[in-house]
């Protein structure tokens, strides 16, 4: 019984196995060599494949040189399999991507069935649409026309401008001549010789390696020393930049090509060779200001001699995308009238002109003594006696006017530190004065005297109702709107009530005091006009961010400063008038004499001067702030004596030319 159960299984056996040969057409076999093509397109490597009349190893090698010029890899699947005795066709289903596009393309390959092997058969058409023989694929960047910056009136400030691009180009001289090119060209750019002459020798034989960008030739670099030495070219191109060199530098920021720190910080958004912004608003907008590139994937031929030009043939392309203007309130005759006056001072300094009826900033200059630093927006200093408009209007607020009595003493003592005057303090200014006039000689006795009356914390809410110490969401750039802190008790207290202590204040909250008191309503400052919609474009959940420890902070696009207290009231009309009766009384009684030859509008102004670090006697900040008609302007000097002699002329000199 067992033999014959064994005996039946066996025949059982043998006619499903006759059944599956009967239906193993290929197909599997076909399938799976099918899978194994598109598996090694993807690693571009296709070796260890079985080809119909073609060595894998010379397929290999004509893969990588067709694809090389691409630099990726590709997506590859194989499509439905359609068998036709020892033939067989499918699908190849490419994605790659291309910069920022991505490629899809569909080519038929096929399969010849040799004894018990599916071997591929090979051609250039396997890899890329039309493609033929002895042509290969490389990517070329469509690059995207940067967005401008515009001034008050749409003005351009930075736009295309034709530059030369100065280097070696490795086709134009012999390879033994490379290394002493390279130091050649250092030398005449002013570059490092050693950090060049690796660049030169790391890029590829055809490459140009730029050493320098240049609006125009100069003295010592001229188009003949250039051509001078052996592969030395200057080629005319054009590139983004403001009217000058320096114009509004530090707040615009600049543009060029991106560093290696930029690109691996970029997330893949920028590989070498691209231009992007550096600093200020061409960094902060950069992705909305860049645009998108393009890109093309060409084919080219061998060149039929030596010399000839080949042919090429464009397979895929993707058109560039300008960039978005930014537009801005900058009025370009303020901004170079502002550096232009302070290109004399040797220290750190700014000037910032606002529109107090519209809160728009015109000009926002920070002196050669800055060093590229954004002094006029980011600085953080003491004010100073310009402190003193927030004082006054905190003691009109506990019942003072301009005609109230206070005592103006040589000096005084608090909790055994005495403070003083200026050197040079009138004496006939001295004992039981008006508010105004202890105002416009800038009395510190009498203003320190009134700490018992004016609280710390009604200091910080006279600042924040004259639009200092708090958030500018219109500005659009990024800004330091002064400090002033809520609590401070004796000299502390003291020290806060002449602009000095932990107050702390940048040339553009001083402007936006000034323009608040020339409005009668606080001043919000505006300088990007299309701020929100630029920051939505370049980040659709603008509005809120996320900072490192996991908290909620305002948008960047917002300057920040600490939150307002909850109780503050806006400046008055009325409070207004008063402060501004009393600015212009330091003009016509005080040490601001000099603003009264200024010709149109009268001018209102409030100097100041506070002492910073450990020299005996001390280093001094020298400001003044101003309003003139529908102009507030402030003026710093970082390490400037006085605010009326160092600050003044300065501010003279603007205001007159501003007309």
């Amino acid at each position: 019984m067992g033999k014959l159960r064994n005996l039946v299984l066996g025949l059982v056996a043998l006619v499903m196995a006759g059944s599956l040969a009967a239906c193993d057409d290929g197909r599997s076999g076909a399938e799976s060599a099918a899978k194994q093509l598109a598996s090694a397109l993807e690693a571009l490597d296709v070796g260890q494949l079985a080809f119909d009349g073609k060595d894998a190893a010379a397929a290999n090698d004509e893969l990588k040189a067709v694809v090389g010029g691409l630099d990726a890899k590709p997506s590859v699947q194989s499509g439905d399999l359609k068998l036709d005795g020892d033939k067989a066709t499918f699908p190849l289903n490419y994605s790659w991507n291309i910069g920022s596009a991505k490629w899809e393309y569909s080519l038929d390959a096929t399969l010849k069935k040799s004894g018990d092997k599916w071997a591929v058969q090979w051609s250039p058409s396997l890899l890329a649409p039309e493609l033929a023989d002895g042509q290969t694929l490389s990517a070329k960047t469509v690059t995207a026309q940067r967005g401008q910056i515009l001034g008050s009136g749409d003005a351009p400030i930075v736009e295309d401008r034709p530059v030369f691009r100065v280097g070696i180009d490795k086709t134009k001289t012999s390879e033994d001549k490379w290394a002493a090119s390279a130091r050649a060209m250092a030398a005449l750019l002013g570059l490092d010789a050693e950090d060049y002459a690796k660049q030169v020798a790391g890029s590829g034989p055809q490459a140009f390696v730029e050493g320098i960008v240049l609006r125009a030739y100069t003295a010592d670099i001229t188009e003949a020393k250039i051509k001078a030495i052996p592969g030395g070219v200057s080629i005319l191109d054009s590139m983004p930049l403001a009217p000058t060199r320096t114009f509004a530098r530090a707040l615009l920021g600049s543009v060029g090509q991106a560093s290696a720190e930029q690109i691996e910080k970029s997330n893949g958004a920028l590989r070498a060779g691209d231009t992007t912004g550096t600093g200020g608003l061409q960094q902060k907008y950069d992705s909305l200001l860049r645009g998108k590139d393009g890109v093309e994937v060409v084919a080219t031929a061998k060149a039929v001699s030596e010399g000839a030009t080949p042919e090429t043939k464009v397979l895929f392309s993707t058109p560039a995308e300008a960039g978005t203007t930014l537009k801005t309130t900058l009025d370009l005759k303020l901004q170079q009238l502002a550096e232009e006056t302070l290109a004399g001072v040797g220290p750190a300094s700014a000037i910032v002109a606002l529109k107090p009826s519209t809160g728009a900033v015109l000009a926002a200059a920070s002196g050669p003594g800055s060093n590229g630093y954004n002094t006029a927006l980011l600085g953080q200093y003491a004010p100073g006696s310009t402190f003193k408009i927030v004082d006054s209007l905190a003691m009109f607020r506990n019942g003072a006017t301009p005609d109230s009595k206070v005592d103006c003493p040589s000096t005084v003592t608090v909790d055994g530190r005495t403070f003083k005057n200026s050197e040079g303090y009138p004496e006939s200014s001295l004992g039981n004065v008006t508010l105004t006039d202890a105002f416009a000689h800038s009395c510190n006795t009498a203003f320190i005297n009134a700490r018992d009356t004016v609280s710390q914390d009604q200091l910080e809410s006279a600042a924040t109702a004259l639009g200092v110490a708090v958030e500018a969401p219109k500005l659009g750039a990024d800004a330091f709107l002064g400090s002033v802190p809520g609590e401070a008790a004796g000299t502390e207290h003291a020290a806060s009530m002449i602009g000095q202590g932990k107050v702390l204040f940048s040339p553009l909250s001083a402007a936006v005091m000034a323009a608040s008191v020339a409005n009668g309503a606080p001043v919000s400052p505006q300088l990007v006009l299309n701020a929100e919609a630029a920051e939505t474009q370049q980040n659709p959940d603008a509005g809120t961010a996320t900072t490192e420890g996991g908290t909620a902070s305002p948008s960047s696009a917002a300057a920040t400063a600490p939150a307002s207290p909850a109780s503050t009231k806006p400046i008055t009309k009325e409070e207004a008038a008063s402060l501004a009766e009393m600015m212009r009384a330091v003009v016509t009684s005080g040490h601001a004499g000099f603003l009264a030859q200024v010709p149109g509008a009268p001018v209102g102004a409030k100097t100041g001067t506070a002492e910073f670090g450990n020299d005996d006697p001390p280093k001094t900040h020298a400001w003044i702030v101003a309003v003139h008609g529908d102009l507030a302007v402030a003026v710093f000097v970082e390490d400037g004596g006085l605010g009326a002699t160092t600050s003044g002329p300065l501010l003279k000199t603007f205001l007159t030319a501003a007309g």
